[in-house]
């Protein structure tokens, strides 16, 4: 954090604010807090209300296991493999099961149409601080959706008591460069010198949830609360303002977040995640707000956080062992939000509150990528699960964040058995008479008619709760006329529905795949998301799928060898595996995307008339992205950048107390025998050059030589 202190020292121009620490204590996993008590915000009755929904997919899974039970029982009882499959075929049900019994509850409770009881009209009374965390993220792109926030918050009259911090991780030294000249234009054209900070961190120590850390204890006693963006993140004025008057009329509330719409999606795939995010989001939303209560989860960013709370309970250790399960934890806002109900305060989400919105991944691949990291940062919540004091809800939070990646290989497993028992029937004869001496033989029976009927109940809650979600979406006129109409809302699920279950095979075997790299400690990394352009070229994508391709032309095979019927009942999976290549580059292309917009399907209501914040921040990403980006020339012939650069500089290393600074000393050492600034630059690494442009003699050199 100290990168940014100095800046405070140079005459005229303050990166930062002045200092105003808060300790945030390091939380024990195996020593649990007072016992605290209920928060005053909890709904009346949410023991009844977790009650009908737990209870529900409780009864659910037991009738859907005992009729599975029926299907796979022979007349001397099931066989190892039926077991398997029976075994796998439980967890999988109740996944289900939970799912559908909590979008019931939303789908109720969207009828209902309440306003929360969070929500206060007052106007904000104390300081808020908005945090974007960066990592080497497009500065053009972060700086228009900070100006609309900015504009947005400033249309509201509140605009004095809500600060913008840009809290950048960034280690690409070109990047870098431009995010220092992005925040000195985005200062220069709000005049928000003393509302706009930047700090670079010279170590991304703890990657994001370090970021936020290193915040709260510089500068988080100076602000009441603070809520965390990300790179893609628009939120509207009134909105802030609304989260603010709810936290401020709540002290028992630390955090308090609301559902973000996805917009902005150009290509096919992103399209198709906004639609169902638009449509089927609100029921989830409103399903788990209903019985979470006051004990709800974080989901990473457009959220706003009480400082206080979160500076005294959320202080996350690093876990034993060995990456990818050891070190710092990577999906920390689960553990964030369990450690924060572990203190006493109260997680609450308001899903009716508009006006948020953050992007999609453009492409399969990208959110593969996106996938990967989040896969291990979720089962490292194994070892987070036996934390001492932890609530039962906060348990289960951590325990879905498990499934949703555990299920792609117990999905996978259970396919593999279902062929197997049906290769075992078809190429293994059966013992008639397997207990000895007897007058009949005994058949072995799989009833067709009940398999029938359990796979048809199974597709039946996954696909109500899509159907609930527009038919609630249709009770809006807006709403309904912002997705073209009935007509076309029907035409664009089924659209969605198809595509989205032949990438289903597709995801699970890539999630499934991840799953036992991450198991064999593989480490994930951390790299930066494309945002935009799902393009991919069909060489890396054949890379990417061939083993999709590969699975699927084999079980296709293996199916059709065993009956003509087994293989049309798998031709979704098998159809969807085969085309995997194709499938990943179709849905990718702004090209398809763009041709379904005009035909009027996958269209949300933002998007046809989108929100005032979203049309400044699309405005804003299109001028800024015209301008010629910043590159180190521009750096060292800009006084005033190279000015403000200088000041932001990290504190010299204090010799015999910290370490050497190897690509720093090497970094030097090539600037030295170079003849010209071009050479000196081209020989230096990427970890060379952020070292020497943290360094004022490094950059003393660097001027020389552009001035020779």
């Amino acid at each position: 954090m100290d990168a940014g202190l100095s800046a405070n020292t140079a005459a005229g121009f303050r990166a930062l604010p002045d200092p105003a620490p808060l300790a945030m204590p390091t939380q024990s996993l195996r020593q649990a807090p007072p016992r605290s008590p209920r928060p005053a915000s909890s709904p009346r009755r949410i023991g009844l209300r977790r009650c009908l929904v737990i209870g529900g997919a409780i009864v659910l899974t037991a009738f859907g296991a005992r009729e599975m039970y029926r299907v796979l029982a022979a007349v001397n009882g099931p066989t190892v493999l039926a077991i398997v499959m029976l075994a796998l075929f439980v967890p999988l049900f109740a996944w289900i099961a939970l799912s559908f019994t909590s979008a019931l509850a939303g789908f109720c409770a969207l009828l209902a149409g309440r306003r929360s009881p969070l929500l206060s009209d007052a106007p904000p009374a104390t300081r808020t601080a908005l945090l974007m965390p960066t990592y080497n993220e497009s500065p053009q792109r972060v700086m228009a959706g900070l100006q609309a926030i900015h504009e947005s918050v400033q249309a509201t009259g509140a605009g004095d008591l809500f600060d913008i911090f840009i809290l950048s991780d960034t280690t690409n030294p070109d990047v870098w460069i431009e995010e220092e000249a992005a925040f000195l234009a985005l200062r220069a054209r709000t005049g928000g010198h003393d509302r706009i900070f930047y700090r670079h961190r010279p170590k991304n120590t703890a990657r994001k949830s370090g970021n936020i850390a290193d915040w709260v204890t510089h500068f988080g006693a100076a602000y009441p609360q603070f809520l965390i963006l990300d790179a893609d993140s628009v939120m509207a004025g009134e909105t802030l303002r609304h989260l603010v008057a709810a936290m401020e009329a709540h002290p028992d509330v630390g955090l308090i977040q609301t559902l973000p719409i996805i917009t902005g999606g150009t290509t096919l795939f992103a399209r198709m995640q906004q639609f169902a995010g638009r449509v089927y989001g609100p029921l989830i939303a409103h399903g788990i707000a209903w019985w979470h209560g006051s004990e709800g989860n974080y989901w990473g960013h457009n959220a706003l956080i009480r400082t206080r709370a979160f500076a005294a309970s959320a202080g996350l250790p690093e876990l034993g062992g060995r990456k990818p399960f050891g070190g710092h934890i990577l999906s920390h806002d689960f553990v964030e939000a369990a450690l924060m109900r572990r203190g006493g305060w109260a997680i609450h989400m308001i899903p009716g509150l508009r006006g948020s919105y953050e992007e999609s991944p453009p492409s399969l691949t990208d959110l593969a990528i996106r996938d990967r990291r989040w896969c291990q940062g979720n089962l490292q919540h194994a070892a987070v699960l036996p934390t001492r004091g932890l609530k039962a809800i906060s348990r289960l939070h951590l325990l879905t964040g498990i499934g949703s990646y555990i299920t792609a290989p117990l999905w996978l497993l259970f396919l593999l058995a279902g062929i197997a028992i049906s290769l075992q029937s078809r190429f293994i004869p059966p013992d008639y008479f397997p207990a000895g001496k007897s007058l009949f033989p005994q058949w072995p029976v799989i009833d067709p008619v009940r398999a029938m009927w359990v796979f048809g109940g199974t597709m039946a809650l996954l696909l109500i709760p899509k159907a609930l979600g527009a038919c609630a979406l249709l009770l809006h006129k807006a709403d309904r006329r912002g997705c073209g109409g009935t007509v076309r809302l029907v035409a664009s699920m089924l659209l969605e529905t198809v595509i989205a279950g032949l990438l289903a095979p597709v995801v699970m075997l890539t999630q499934s795949v991840d799953v036992a790299a991450i198991l064999l400690g593989r480490d994930s990394g951390w790299n930066a998301q494309r945002r935009d352009d799902g393009s991919i070229p069909w060489r890396d994508t054949v890379r990417a799928y061939r083993r999709h391709t590969l699975l699927g032309l084999v079980l296709g095979g293996i199916a059709w060898a065993v009956s003509p019927y087994l293989a049309v009942w798998m031709l979704p999976v098998v159809l969807g595996l085969a085309l995997a290549i194709p499938l990943a580059a179709w849905t990718g292309q702004r090209r398809a995307g763009q041709a379904l917009r005009r035909l009027g399907l996958l269209r949300i209501p933002e998007e046809v008339a989108p929100p005032p914040v979203l049309l400044r921040a699309t405005a804003l990403q299109r001028e800024l992205a015209a301008t010629a980006p910043a590159g180190l020339r521009q750096l060292l012939g800009d006084a005033a950048l190279l000015a403000a650069h200088r000041a932001m500089l990290p504190p010299p290393r204090r010799p015999r107390l910290d370490p050497p600074d190897v690509p720093l000393l090497v970094g030097r050492t090539k600037l030295a025998e170079a003849e010209c600034l071009d050479e000196g630059w081209a020989t230096l690494t990427p970890a060379e050059r952020l070292a020497c442009l943290s360094d004022a003699e490094a950059l003393a050199r660097m001027a020389a030589l552009a001035r020779a």
